[in-house]
């Protein structure tokens, strides 16, 4: 065990790093065969938000042999104290350093975390490449979205699970509890055993070759046992709902409780990653919902509650779950959170129906400002629809709305980002209120990075001298109209989009951006971590890193990918059909609309075909 009290004076929000929290699990560790570490790359006010983490602590935790324990990226003022004291990194409710876990298992959520996955490994003890452990060491697994393209990681991390991961992280314990008792076997036997359990892919028991001109040739298992291709995981049935989530001593990025209402999203926008990835659509029953917010509440003291959903509106029974519970709480005063909501007059009848008094701001997200644009994305909100969805909520009293948009999307002109321009001062004389005061407008804008599966993976990511020229457009027209933008710095959104769309090939521009040139111990101050933070984000750290690996950053974001080109993550399912990718991609430039296939014709992703949670799982192709 690690003993603090020496250095949390010297640290910010101490907090963060004591454990002990309300309904956090501590089991005896002497009773437990198999200990896993659920590792978060990024610090402990947002990993706490994270709620898929916390369904795996909590399934974890239900088995008798089992046990989850927590553990965050140390901000750079612990990471600093630790290193000087020499304390290794631990887990939240034991205090154990993570070498003494059988398993740490890191959730992959965002691109820019990957610095933080090797300063957790190395601030561990633990080698940072897959290949320098050893069978002494713990083994490293990882999952979540970025999962699903492996192999900007695949050197640090020995398997990755791939999609919905409640199902197949229990099955591989067991498999893993089974081995360490055996004791006859080594890692890599492990390894081989762990990959024939769906949905778990094992890097080194896949070969990548490359063509002359760097783009990928072949993805090839290293032996005829393993299958060419590892599909993901996809779940009949949602989890039980976490009713005893841990409670933080201090305040997170979502502070209140949650529940997941429906998994999946049937709109179809194309640029939208998760719409394709946590397919197919599931729903909670609006019974089971309404008897999980008894119990949640009543373990952890919240008085908001947010109904998550990639489109909470489009739940089929949400307004009588959102009536119910207005009227069930209100003597509590329950606040009510609804993410996601579509651009619509109901979404603000919905809003009114949570909130009283004073009503402060709405969120929307057009994303584009012409109707064709939106169109070649498939979110075919019409400029009429979103002006009148304004003036229904001037007229219901709301003050202010915050619109995000894109730039650099497929097939963008000049034209659109006046539009941009265009739409805000429609929505300025659309949303003036009751007595002549006009809704406060917040605009936000971010560069469109391209997605690994999705219909728009093959395009090429604007320039940095491209998407600066357009946002300067866009910030003096909104000037005119004395709106803000507000923009993220474009070679965030470049390293963003490197990773998302990367090859195995990257390990090495991870690992020098880590620890550059000539350093022999890494820290914050020196090499990068914390790369989605814009105060720790350096692009010259990792612009020497691509020269030294002699590998371009323009390579991987800013090329047009032929459609017959093999793709990085050719080798990885997610069942959906890359013949629907490709019709998808051409209807962007014919500017044809796909139907929500809950409301209209299947599509044909190919889930249908396969799954039977897939509501068409009946589809034929002949009708």
């Amino acid at each position: 065990m690690v003993y603090l009290d020496r250095i949390l004076p010297r640290v910010v929000r101490p907090a963060r790093y004591t454990g002990g929290e309300w309904n956090s699990i501590t089991k005896d560790w002497d009773a437990i065969d198999v200990k896993l570490a659920l590792a978060y790359p990024d610090l402990y006010e947002i990993g706490m938000s994270n709620l898929g983490l916390s369904i795996l602590y909590d399934l974890v935790n239900r088995q008798p042999k089992a046990l989850a324990e927590r553990v965050y990226a140390p901000w750079v003022d612990m990471d600093a104290e630790m290193r000087k004291a020499s304390i290794p990194l631990f887990s939240l409710e034991s205090k154990r350093p993570l070498r003494e876990f059988d398993i740490i298992g890191f959730s992959l959520s965002y691109e820019l975390t990957c610095t933080n996955v090797l300063n957790m490994l190395d601030l561990a003890g633990i080698p940072v490449l897959a290949s320098q452990r050893d069978d002494s060491h713990p083994l490293i697994i990882a999952g979540g979205s970025c999962a699903l393209n492996a192999e900007p990681m695949a050197e640090f991390i020995d398997l990755f699970v791939l999609g919905e991961g409640e199902e197949v992280l229990l099955e591989l314990l067991e498999a893993f509890r089974r081995w360490k008792f055996d004791g006859s076997h080594g890692k890599q036997e492990l390894l081989r055993e762990l990959a024939l359990i769906p949905g778990v892919y094992v890097p080194t028991l896949y070969q990548v070759d490359y063509h002359g001109d760097g783009t990928v040739s072949q993805i090839m298992p290293v032996s005829p046992e393993v299958s060419p291709s590892v599909r993901r995981r996809i779940l009949m049935k949602l989890p039980p709902v976490v009713t005893k989530p841990v409670v933080p001593f201090v305040e997170t990025i979502h502070d209140r409780a949650a529940i997941e209402i429906q998994r999946g999203c049937t709109r179809g926008c194309r640029f939208c990653q998760a719409g394709i990835i946590y397919r197919p659509l599931r729903e909670r029953p609006k019974e089971e919902v309404l008897e999980a917010v008894d119990e949640l509440l009543g373990n952890c003291g919240y008085n908001e509650l947010s109904l998550l959903s990639l489109s909470t509106s489009d739940y089929s029974d949400i307004e009588s779950l959102v009536s119910t519970l207005s009227a069930r709480y209100r003597e509590h005063y329950l606040k009510l959170s609804l993410p996601s909501l579509r651009i619509d007059s109901f979404s603000v009848r919905l809003m009114d129906c949570v909130i009283s008094g004073k009503k402060a701001g709405l969120t929307f997200a057009p994303e584009a400002g012409s109707e064709r644009l939106r169109r070649v994305i498939n979110k075919s909100v019409s400029e009429e629809e979103l002006l009148r969805t304004l003036k229904v909520a001037a007229e219901r009293g709301w003050s202010s709305v915050k619109l995000y948009f894109m730039l650099g999307l497929p097939t963008e002109a000049p034209d659109d980002i006046e539009s941009i321009v265009h739409l805000v001062r429609q929505i300025c004389h659309a949303g003036r209120k009751p007595g002549g005061k006009a809704l406060h407008l917040r605009v936000s804008a971010s560069a469109f990075v391209p997605k690994a599966h999705t219909p728009f993976q093959w395009v090429a990511q604007s320039t940095e001298e491209e998407l600066n020229a357009k946002v300067e457009v866009l910030r003096l027209g909104l000037k005119r109209l004395g709106v803000r933008l507000s923009w993220q710095d474009p070679r965030i959104s470049l390293l963003e989009g490197v990773l998302a769309r990367g090859d195995r090939r990257l390990w090495k521009v991870i690992y020098r951006a880590w620890r550059p040139t000539g350093r022999a111990e890494p820290s914050a101050q020196q090499g990068s971590t914390f790369d989605a933070w814009s105060e720790y984000f350096e692009y010259e750290r990792w612009g020497r890193a691509f020269d030294e690996c002699g590998l371009a950053p323009s390579f991987y974001a800013n090329r047009q990918r032929p459609l017959d080109e093999t793709l990085p993550w050719a080798h990885i399912d997610v069942g959906v059909d890359p013949a629907f990718l490709k019709r998808e991609y051409q209807n962007t430039f014919s500017g044809a609309e796909t139907e929500d296939c809950r409301l209209g014709r299947c599509a044909a992703c190919g889930l249908e075909r396969w799954h039977p949670a897939c509501q068409r799982s009946s589809y034929n192709p002949s009708s």
